[in-house]
């Protein structure tokens, strides 16, 4: 879906009429290229299309509140000083609680002349001061004063796009929690109703509801069909048993099912040892396949982890997984082992020269309830990519949503183990372990293969409010 913007256009008479005109055509110009979407005042409804007096303001409002299931966020641009007031009141009386940018034109060295002089350097400055007043928070652009057409801005405005997306996204998002924690797991309590109170939800289901909706699926119903289809054409199943293929089609039809009933977005899933004792599988490769179409999974009903895959998966438009932090890596002090029994995405595998990923047995979990009832792992080495990791906890003492993120790199060095896997070098990992050991953080944390830290940083902090740590 496009990510679509409302415009305001901040102006003050007694600066040139040009600069507003221009300035307008050159923002819209700019957002067409980058094919984003505005929604903003004609140039017939106001002088210029801009914003500067009260009624003004009442009318570019009134426009927002309108169209306000269309805007993502709200650029407000100076192409001269701007009316401050006009443009928070703007913004307030519109009702919207959506992330705004505040970006400001710079002035020409040789056109400094009251014919041409713009001062938005010092408006801006006015603006934020207003905003801060009426308590509206807001972004900025990298510097102070951008031109509009340029790769500068496109950045700033790709950036703003990706806050827009987790903000949107999160406050309306729905994760199912499918079973009971794992008894040894009290790493992944957490708090539905801090959750709640950012607009989160939980929907629970028993895994017994689950598997048995599963196991009143025929194996030739047309959805567990279409299931095992997908799920032979998503990766190779070489040497794997029909029967174990035939539940993880059945298991598979009956989450999709109760996704969409239940308008799901992301799920938390029991992954053992229940499912294997009694249904013969694991779910890895279902839950791979979700995390791959951009739905988040995530194992061992890890909420939490299943709001930050799905935090970066809205600011990356790329599939997330959730790995343990797990191993050192010799004596490297800024490099560690990421690992999980997997159901990492397809999309995170194929590192060049590896072994290309596969489905097969969970080799930990097979100790306890044996090969036979666990096939469907997907196993794999993680590509060499930058990548961005978070992680979201709630702290029910203190009453706040706690983060952490940071960006890093996955690497080539060599490593011989099984299950999804990778080595990654984070500048200052020591610092950073040392922080989520001290401030009671989980061996759990999303990844992404983007680098989107700036952009998670901004949603959750600025505009969710929860209380964010990046590692740099």
């Amino acid at each position: 879906m496009k990510t679509t913007f409302g415009i305001i256009v901040g102006n003050r008479g007694f600066f040139p009429k040009h600069l507003c005109e221009s300035g307008r055509g050159e923002i819209l110009a700019a957002l067409e290229e980058a094919g984003y979407g505005a929604v903003t005042l004609d140039a017939a409804d106001t002088p210029c299309g801009s914003v500067e007096t009260i009624e003004d303001a009442r009318k570019c409002a009134k426009l927002f509140d309108e169209r306000r299931h269309e805007i993502d966020g709200v650029i407000v641009t100076l192409p001269n000083f701007g009316d401050e007031r006009a443009i928070a009141n703007t913004l307030r009386w519109s009702g919207l609680r959506v992330p705004v940018l505040i970006h400001a034109f710079p002035d020409t060295r040789d056109k400094m002349t009251l014919q041409d002089r713009r001062d938005s350097f010092c408006g801006k400055m006015s603006v934020c001061n207003n905003l801060c007043q009426y308590g509206i928070p807001f972004s900025l652009t990298q510097l102070h004063t951008v031109g509009a057409r340029g790769a500068r801005f496109r950045a700033d405005l790709d950036r703003f796009a990706a806050v827009c997306r987790v903000v949107r996204g999160l406050r309306n998002l729905r994760i199912g929690a499918l079973g009971a924690r794992p008894a040894a797991f009290n790493t992944v309590r957490f708090s539905e109703k801090l959750l709640e109170q950012s607009g989160i939800s939980v929907e629970t289901l028993d895994l017994h509801e689950l598997l048995g909706w599963a196991g009143r699926l025929q194996p030739g119903a047309p959805e567990v069909q279409a299931k095992l289809k997908a799920i032979l054409e998503y990766v190779p199943a070489t040497g794997i048993p029909e029967a174990a293929l035939i539940k993880m089609a059945q298991f598979g039809a009956a989450v999709d099912r109760w996704m969409s009933e239940q308008n799901l977005q992301a799920t938390a899933i029991q992954c053992w040892t229940a499912m294997e004792e009694f249904f013969g599988i694991v779910p890895c490769t279902c839950m791979s396949m979700m995390s791959n179409n951009l739905a988040p999974s995530a194992c061992e009903v890890d909420v939490m982890g299943a709001v930050a895959m799905r935090a970066m998966t809205l600011a990356s438009g790329r599939p997330s997984a959730l790995v343990d932090w797990n191993n050192n890596y010799g004596d490297d002090p800024d490099k560690c082992v990421f690992f999980h029994c997997s159901n990492l995405p397809m999309g995170m595998f194929a590192c060049e020269g590896c072994k290309p990923p596969v489905m097969d047995f969970q080799e930990i979990i097979a100790g306890s309830v044996g090969k036979d009832n666990s096939y469907g792992a997907i196993v794999g080495r993680i590509k060499d990519e930058s990548f961005t990791f978070l992680r979201v906890s709630t702290d029910e003492a203190a009453g706040v949503v706690r983060v952490y993120t940071g960006e890093g790199t996955m690497t080539r060095d060599p490593l011989d183990t099984f299950g999804g896997y990778g080595v990654a070098h984070i500048p200052q990992l020591q610092k950073l372990l040392r922080f989520i050991c001290s401030n009671g953080f989980e061996h759990h944390v999303a990844i992404n293969l983007s680098a989107c830290a700036e952009a998670v940083n901004e949603a959750l902090g600025n505009y969710l409010g929860w209380d964010v740590r990046l590692h740099e």
